[in-house]
């Protein structure tokens, strides 16, 4: 008995023994048995009692009961209260705890901060006695009640994830709440929030939510719903200041109903159901966002999946987790939509490739009758149905003697009404690529799902008749026409009356709505191009009426042909000359045209005629047979300006009147003062000869004619003409040199592609009168 005394005494508590007792027991008088054993009785009676009151103590706290002790320990932020008269502790944190039984927090009435985090709570009816608190963290407890609680003035962020909660409440005594976390509860529907007027961040993960209704109207900036049962994206369309969208986890197919929430800048879908990489245009007009998250999609097997949903989505700085690159964005848009210039620039190489592995020959369009003169060439361009083909046909009809169609290959069928070989060559793809791989091409072009080519032997069917080639093509065509060694003039046909133009596609009965529509869409490719680019093309011409088109055409083609036509005597005799007939010289003229020399430019030397060409044929069958044809060519050329130079011989009219720069015709004081003068002319020499090659810009070209030229062949054909008397000598040395260099001075920047000037239609060429060389002693 005295040992349990003692064990027991040793283990309660001082406080639990009355004053004096067992402390002072060893200093008194031994007292009797009897006093003795009932003092001992007491003893074990206190002991005991101390003792039970130990383990209700130790039991309550077991439970979960919190204590004021507990309170007090954990109390922070001292300050003073919302009322500004007091001051208290305003934050208390009681995280893993293990607590149940809070009720002793309603005497606890100025807390602004409540965390009850990883405990055993179920009732916060304590809640309901702190009318300042505002923030609130329940989370990771055993809460089944949404709220169970009177709703504090001020509320505002409230965290209830980790708990039991299956419905949602009405929420319309909270118009402060802000932020509002329910993850991993047993949610099935969202209700409740249509008043809650401030919340701008709500997550709802992992719970069982099937569907997106109750958050019309709701100023929502965060939104995660990840880990559902989601199928569609709906029930979003209203909540115009959405930001940050979580859905991963899902089981959602398509993005379809997001398309209006323009503010976007973040979506999760990763493991979700996505599987086409179309999927992405519902959100291409979100150009706020940039951060896509994709993974765990089967989208993600597509090819070239990443440079898919980059180049859709062009503003994105984060795809998937990782960095959207600079290179990233490039190589997208050059892969499924690259420029026009990248395309030109594409389709040159390929053509000039495959051109290069060919045997080479040359071309009369390519040799041309001075390096400074490009081959004439004229494009007509514009959007699909414009017109432009009918109008190059009647071009060529009204001036035959300069122009002829030049005839495209394509892989489209025949049109109504359209004829195979004077149309279009209309060949299959196979053939087509075939033509390609043997390099037949100048440029080629992919439009409507089909392709489209000019090439070499088009335009050498016309050079060889010496003519200038016409053609038309669409806007890509002429962006690789400018890839390559031609430099035409490019007319720009544009209807003006988008609804006139979309009616005569109809009324053609060719096309389909759609085609229509991307015809009609691509009037702005070409308006804004002409803007953008000044020079681009040479003229703007509207096309919604077709005759008034042509005129347009028509004039804008004898300016540069320099065919106005003039009034009056000089200026007839002016135009005459501009059209490449001699004009009437007078009888005394140290250089008259008429009589023999003459007849001499019109036979031997002119290079249309039949006679010029047998001519060269014979010249051609005389040379050694072991020379190159770059060889036979050079030596032709030779002659040419020899001939040219003795005969005074002036060039034809549009070798340089499709240069880049515009030409100036020759004045009617020249024409007056022929007789006397010899009128300097600043065109080249004649490019419809089939068989000219280019000739070196400067008269010393003309030095090493003797070695190479066969002159017992050349004196034949060049005898002195019968007119020709010691009043009227041939031009000399000098006067040759001269007329040759004014003839083909070379402009500056002639060796790069030059951007030509936009000429405005009915502009009047000027007439400058240029300096004659004085007369021969």
């Amino acid at each position: 008995m005295r040992e349990t005394t003692g064990q027991l005494s040793s283990s309660a508590s001082p406080s639990c023994y009355p004053h004096g007792s067992l402390s002072d027991a060893s200093s008194l008088d031994a007292p009797g048995c009897d006093e003795q054993e009932e003092n001992n009785e007491m003893e074990v009676k206190q002991v005991t009692l101390c003792q039970r009151s130990g383990n209700v103590k130790q039991h309550s706290k077991k439970e979960g009961v919190l204590t004021a002790d507990v309170v007090a320990n954990c109390l922070s932020n001292f300050g003073r209260t919302c009322t500004g008269l007091q001051c208290t502790y305003l934050h208390l944190s009681l995280p893993k705890h293990n607590l149940s039984d809070i009720s002793i927090l309603c005497n606890y009435v100025y807390l602004q901060r409540l965390e009850l985090q990883h405990n055993k709570i179920k009732d916060l009816s304590c809640v309901s006695h702190m009318p300042y608190l505002f923030i609130l963290d329940a989370s990771h407890n055993e809460i089944s009640n949404f709220f169970g609680f009177q709703p504090p003035k001020t509320l505002k962020v409230v965290n209830f994830s980790h708990n039991q909660m299956t419905k949602m409440k009405d929420l319309s005594a909270y118009p402060f709440l802000r932020e509002l976390n329910l993850d991993y509860n047993r949610f099935t529907e969202i209700t409740g929030l249509e008043k809650c007027c401030s919340l701008s961040h709500l997550s709802l993960a992992n719970n069982r939510i099937s569907r997106i209704s109750g958050l019309d109207t709701l100023p929502l900036k965060h939104l995660c719903l990840r880990g559902n049962q989601l199928e569609t994206i709906e029930g979003l369309e209203s909540l115009k200041s959405l930001q940050v969208l979580d859905l991963s986890v899902n089981r959602i197919t398509s993005l379809s109903g997001l398309q209006n929430l323009h503010l976007l800048g973040s979506i999760n879908l990763e493991k979700n159901l996505i599987s086409e990489i179309q999927e992405c245009k519902h959100i291409h007009d979100l150009l706020f966002l940039r951060d896509l998250n994709l993974l765990g999609n089967p989208v993600q097997e597509q090819p070239d999946y990443r440079l898919a949903v980059v180049f859709l989505l062009q503003h994105l700085t984060l795809l998937d987790q990782e960095k959207v690159t600079v290179e990233e964005k490039v190589s997208s848009v050059n892969k499924y939509d690259p420029p026009l210039e990248v395309v030109a620039a594409r389709d040159h190489m390929t053509q000039l490739l495959y051109q290069l592995m060919q045997p080479q020959v040359l071309y009369d369009s390519s040799t041309l009758p001075s390096a400074d003169s490009p081959y004439p060439m004229l494009v007509l361009t514009g959007p699909q149905g414009c017109g432009k083909r009918e109008l190059a046909h009647r071009l060529c009809q009204e001036f035959s003697d300069y122009f002829s169609y030049g005839i495209c290959h394509t892989t489209r069928g025949p049109y109504f009404g359209e004829e195979n070989g004077i149309d279009y060559h209309f060949v299959n793809e196979e053939e087509f690529q075939n033509m390609v791989l043997m390099g037949k091409f100048i440029q080629t072009m992919l439009y409507g799902g089909h392709r489209y080519g000019l090439t070499r032997d088009a335009v050498e069917d016309v050079a060889r008749e010496g003519l200038a080639c016409c053609v038309h093509m669409e806007l890509e065509g002429v962006f690789s026409m400018k890839q390559s060694c031609f430099e035409p003039r490019y007319m720009l046909l544009i209807p003006t009356k988008v609804e006139k133009y979309t009616d005569q596609l109809k009324g053609r009965n060719l096309y389909t709505k759609e085609q229509i529509d991307a015809a009609a869409a691509r009037i702005d490719l070409y308006t804004n191009t002409n803007r953008q680019r000044p020079g681009f093309f040479d003229n703007v011409i509207p096309s919604d009426d077709c005759e008034e088109a042509f005129q347009s055409l028509k004039r804008a083609v004898k300016e540069y042909l320099l065919l106005d036509e003039q009034e009056g005597g000089e200026n007839s005799r002016s135009s005459d000359t501009a059209l490449g007939h001699e004009p009437e010289q007078k009888p005394n003229s140290a250089l008259s045209r008429s009589g023999t020399i003459t007849s001499l430019s019109a036979t031997a030397l002119e290079p249309s005629d039949l006679s010029y060409r047998n001519y060269l044929t014979k010249i051609q069958a005389e040379l050694s047979p072991q020379k190159s044809p770059a060889e036979l060519a050079s030596i032709r050329r030779r002659e040419q300006l020899v001939r040219e130079a003795i005969a005074g011989k002036r060039p034809g009219v549009y070798s340089q009147l499709f240069r880049s720069s515009a030409q100036t015709a020759p004045s009617s004081e020249q024409n007056q003062d022929a007789g006397d003068h010899l009128s300097q002319d600043s065109s080249s020499d004649e490019s419809r000869a089939s068989s000219a090659l280019s000739v070196p810009s400067s008269a010393g070209a003309l030095s090493g004619l003797v070695e190479p030229l066969d002159i017992s062949v050349l004196s034949k054909a060049l005898e002195t003409p019968k007119g020709l008397t010691p009043e009227n000598p041939p031009l000399g040395t000098d006067q040759q040199a001269s007329i040759l260099s004014s003839s083909t001075d070379r402009r500056p920047g002639s060796n790069v592609m030059a951007v030509l000037p936009p000429i405005p239609t009915g502009r009047k060429t000027p007439s400058v009168s240029s300096p004659a060389p004085s007369p021969n002693p």
